[in-house]
């Protein structure tokens, strides 16, 4: 290092502790990256990179932003998935011998972001980690800007346990002494840890850890370990951890949230088009976040499920009520973050305001909870702590709209300090003084342009134009500065009175600074109150929501059956008809048990609403279970476990996987994974090898749910060959997507029934999709040749290739197509064709005769 300066020297010190990290290094009002840092950071950043004199042979490359404006370029870059390490200068610059001694003081990552404008207000910002001990894995999730800590462990496979981690959508994961895990097969992996010193830590955070085993606590030791090294401050805001079970929640596998697009849509991972977009009417972000955790967890616990469709039925039935109870609400802030930001120490007064006005509305949102006759409300309303003593506090302390930043004054309410209310005293005397100069020098020296003004250089000055030099008293007033059109003086009594003006100025600025430093730090011992205060307030407003959407949208309220009975009258994909705007949606009704009705075998064509039908089901029990009426004329369900779908297809080229693998990848986590609680949607399964290896696969499939799985299933096929299972397996129902014929053409009727499918329909689909008409005619008549010889029934597994040549392509000439007109040497191949046993012809063969045609017909 001894070839640059102190300064890079410096830097280059600090950066050696942070390799993989933009270090922003403050200098002055800047902060700047220097070498590899500021050629990426010009380039992800889209700022000038400039270069400067460090001492060694050649220019070292440097950007910068405005230290007032780093947090917008901070965002950016995690945004992409970097991580930034703050490097403040920590002792005052006019006090430095020598350089100004600088120290990182936080590293931001993705995981471990605070502020609100970084984060959307109704997601939350979790990282995960996820530990290996006494051959379970411990899942420990945070949200630092919550303060939320879950944790939970599993005796499972490595997919099992990274679709639990993966479930909370983490922005970072730490993976710690998980031997079987790799850092390259983890998605979303931003860091791997040793094993940790889980005694040390425990010790630390004792009470956090109180009761967890193993794995679990090695999960919170990674997680907090991981934090305290990169935020270097109070974790305070952090709450106890809270355990729970996986298996208490309905548990749904990575694909299916995906194919039911709960929370984003398949198509453009947008909230718009998805259930949580339909279900949140909610007031508060903490309410919005709290109703995207319900959803990806719904309940199985029918106690709990009753109490919070108890309270929908009657937020529901009272419009009044509910519009009162949202006025309310929308005057709450969003308590988790603003906790959060009190305790990490970044809270502005702006922000202690809004924490005051959202405590105000709570009295008047416990009043209207306590007057209804529902239990689940009134122990919500009966926990809300109202903090009317941090109301009064915060009220004496603060003015109503104190300005942005921290340091300038203009914060702390008249009254609250007295030797604060002295210094504002004495400014505020101090300015009248020198207001009044002006007015006493003017009528003294007869100038009537005199006037008095000040500014940071030479502070206050009495000003004099060049016409008026000559009236200027003699020996009273000291020159100070000249101007082209004027002279500026001072007094002796107007250096006083500025020197008590500034000094009192300066005074109140420092002493505010300290009085609210102070303040914060008082209402951070609340925390706790407050961070249970905002669930109570957070589960209202999903309530809440519920009952709006309930109502505007006429759901009814579910019922449970115990005897695994699933009966919906007139159900309606919630979704697909909110989107349909106005147009009316073809309701369905669904019969299923454990017994005479476990398998629907759906038939019908394309577009017919086959795969509306069965994810209208799968989302009709989602809601019911996390509490919500569900469109439908009415509905008795049973709880289920776990719902499995494969609905759409997909390539999975990063992983190697084609589309057939990727279908059969999720159909056998389906078939090893469910029970006979779970709800099972299988679309289309074998449709991606041979005819009769996936026939073969989907009968397979079927017989296997319903003689070894026992799970009520939705299996949409275009195989008529299978409706015959419903004649020889029972529990398998033939029901299909109502189609007609008017006039040659094909209308959907959307309309699910009892029975098979008379016929496929493919080619009235192909012919709405405008394919040439020699196509459509001549898929009509090879269908016709297959029809006839039997081929569309077989049951030896032999298909009759004679039949698919012995109808003649169609000839005639349409208005759309030329006619076809075979030469004698097509004509003659075709023949050889007809007559060739493809069953007996080896790939060589059939090769060389290949390259005979190709030769009689002269093609290259």
């Amino acid at each position: 290092m001894a070839q640059y300066t102190p300064m890079i020297q410096q830097y280059l010190a600090i950066k050696q502790d942070y390799p993989d990290t933009f270090l922003f290094f403050r200098m002055g009002d800047f902060y700047e990256l220097f070498f590899e840092d500021a050629l990426l950071a010009s380039r992800e950043l889209e700022i000038t990179l400039t270069g400067r004199d460090g001492g060694g042979e050649d220019r070292i490359p440097m950007c910068g932003v405005p230290h007032h404006a780093a947090d917008t370029y901070i965002a950016e870059l995690l945004k992409k998935g970097y991580k930034v390490a703050v490097c403040d200068q920590v002792e005052d610059p006019k006090e430095a011998k020598g350089i100004v001694r600088r120290e990182v003081t936080r590293v931001i990552t993705p995981g471990t972001m605070m502020e609100g404008k970084w984060l959307p207000d109704k997601e939350n910002n979790y990282m995960v980690a996820v530990a290996w001990a006494d051959g379970r894995s411990g899942v420990a999730a945070c949200d630092m800007s919550t303060g939320e800590m879950y944790v939970t462990s599993l005796a499972a496979s490595k997919q099992t346990v990274l679709e639990e981690a993966l479930q909370y959508r983490p922005k970072e994961m730490v993976v710690c002494a998980v031997p079987r895990f790799s850092q390259t097969s983890i998605p979303q992996a931003e860091l791997s840890l040793e094993e940790l010193d889980a005694f040390a830590i425990d010790k630390q955070y004792g009470e956090q850890a109180k009761g967890l085993d193993l794995p679990m606590r090695q999960a919170v030791n990674a997680l907090l370990h991981y934090i305290g090294t990169t935020q270097k401050r109070s974790l305070s805001h952090l709450r106890l951890i809270k355990r729970y079970d996986a298996r208490q929640y309905l548990q749904m596998d990575g694909f299916s949230r995906r194919n039911l697009e709960l929370t984003e849509t398949i198509r453009d991972k947008s909230k718009k088009g998805s259930l949580l977009w339909l279900l949140d009417r909610t007031e508060t972000a903490m309410g919005g976040r709290l109703l995207r955790r319900w959803l990806e967890r719904p309940l199985r616990h029918l106690p709990e499920l009753t109490a919070r469709l108890d309270a929908v039925e009657v937020l529901k039935g009272d419009m009044l009520l509910r519009s009162d109870l949202r006025d309310c609400l929308d005057r709450v802030y969003d308590l988790e973050r603003l906790a959060g930001r009190i305790s990490y120490g970044n809270a502005n007064a702006r922000d202690l305001v809004q924490l005051r006005l959202s405590l105000e509305a709570v009295p008047e949102l416990k009043r209207m909870l306590l007057a209804t006759d529902t239990p689940v409300l009134i122990e919500l309303a009966e926990g809300m702590d109202a903090c009317t003593d941090i109301v009064s506090f915060l009220g004496q302390a603060l003015v109503d709209d104190p300005p942005l930043s921290v340091r300038e004054g203009g914060i702390i309410r008249t009254g609250y300090d007295s030797y604060l209310d002295k210094l504002h005293t004495a400014s505020r005397e101090g300015k009248t003084w020198i207001a009044q100069l002006e007015q006493s020098e003017r009528e003294a020296t007869g100038i009537r342009s005199l006037k008095v003004g000040f500014n940071k250089v030479f502070g206050y000055y009495i000003e004099v134009s060049k016409a008026n030099i000559g009236n200027v008293p003699a020996g009273r007033y000291e020159r100070k500065q000249t101007l082209a059109n004027a002279e500026r003086y001072i007094t002796p009594e107007l250096k006083e009175k500025e020197a008590l003006i500034l000094e009192a100025e300066e005074k109140m600025i420092e002493l505010e600074y300290q009085l609210f430093v102070a303040i914060r730090s008082e209402i951070a011992a609340h925390i706790p109150r407050l961070q249970e205060l905002a669930q109570r307030i957070a589960s209202v407003d999903v309530l809440q929501s519920f009952a709006t959407v309930s109502d505007e949208r006429g759901y009814v309220r579910p019922q449970f059956s115990q005897q695994g009975e699933y009966r919906i009258e007139e159900g309606r994909h919630p979704v697909v008809e909110a989107m349909l705007e106005g147009e009316k949606f073809v309701s369905n009704d669904v019969h299923m048990d454990h017994d005479q009705r476990q398998v629907l075998l759906i038939t019908g064509p394309n577009m017919a609403g086959k795969s509306t039908y069965m994810r209208q089901i799968a989302l009709i029990t989602v809601m019911a279970q996390i509490g919500c009426f569900v469109p439908a004329k009415s509905a008795t369900l049973s709880v289920v476990d776990q719902i499995f779908t494969r609905i759409g297809a997909a390539d999975d080229l990063a992983g190697g996987h084609s589309t057939f693998m990727v279908e059969m990848l999720e159909t056998n986590h389906a078939l090893q994974k469910a029970t006979q609680d779970s709800l099972i949607l299988l679309d289309e399964i074998g449709r991606g090898t041979s005819t009769y290896d996936g026939m073969a696969l989907a009968q397979a499939v079927i017989e296997y749910i319903r003689e070894k799985i026992g799970a009520k299933t939705l299996f949409s096929t275009h195989y008529h060959e299978l409706t015959g299972l419903a004649d020889s397996l029972s529990g398998v129902v033939n029901v299909h997507a109502r189609c007609e014929e008017r006039d040659g053409k094909l209308l959907f009727l959307h309309k699910i029934e009892e029975g098979k499918a008379d016929k496929s329909y493919g080619i009235h689909v192909a012919e709405l999709a405008e394919m040439p008409v020699w196509v459509i005619e001549r898929a009509r008549t090879i269908l016709t040749g297959l029809e006839a010889n039997g081929a569309s029934h077989a049951r030896d597994g032999q298909m009759s290739f004679d039949a698919l040549w012995s109808s003649p392509a169609p000839v005639a000439a349409t208005k759309e197509q030329p006619a076809v007109q075979l030469s004698a040497d097509e004509q003659a191949i075709l023949s050889e064709l007809r007559e060739l046993d493809l069953n007996q012809t080896t790939p060589m063969d059939a090769m060389l005769q290949l390259f005979a045609w190709k030769k009689r017909l002269k093609k290259e």
